[in-house]
């Protein structure tokens, strides 16, 4: 699986992401805005309401690009030795089924498909993150989430 093309996936899914907060954001200022929402009396809240949702939404779109930033000047290693930032890591789990994890310094969580493959983007911060951190090739690891205990083999780190 090529790396580069992981790395523009991923992006495209964070630029899919930011152009939804934008257009809530712009509805959001809009609503605030609207000379429908003056308050007709000091009990009446809407407008400072949708104003709170409009910041709200604006700090979403900041944090959006932040994130499409770092997946930007993120460097990916050539044959890490060991897991580390931007590597792209297979590991098996005890039924024997493959799985792809993209470490990566934000977006955890986000699943995306290329070549008919699915990869979750990882943190170091999560715990499955910390597991992995620093691990080579043939190591075990375990993590626990809640009172569920996962447990892999690294197959492979690019």
């Amino acid at each position: 699986m090529n790396k580069l093309d992981l790395r523009q996936t991923i992006l495209d899914s964070l630029e899919q992401k930011w152009r939804v907060a934008q257009s809530s954001m712009q509805r959001a200022v809009e609503s605030a805005t609207d000379e429908e929402t003056v308050p007709e009396h000091k009990y009446d809240t809407l407008a400072l309401e949708a104003s709170y949702l409009a910041h709200g939404q604006a700090v979403r779109v900041q944090e959006c690009e932040r994130e499409i930033r770092m997946f930007r000047e993120l460097e990916l290693p050539n044959s890490p030795q060991h897991v580390v930032l931007g590597s792209l890591v297979a590991v098996v789990d005890m039924s024997d089924r493959t799985q792809y994890f993209f470490v990566a310094p934000c977006a955890g969580g986000l699943k995306v498909e290329l070549d008919g493959t699915e990869v979750l983007v990882v943190t170091f911060q999560s715990p499955l993150g910390q597991a992995l951190k620093g691990k080579s090739v043939d190591d075990e690891l375990e993590y626990q989430v809640s009172s569920t205990t996962f447990c892999y083999e690294i197959e492979t780190i690019s």
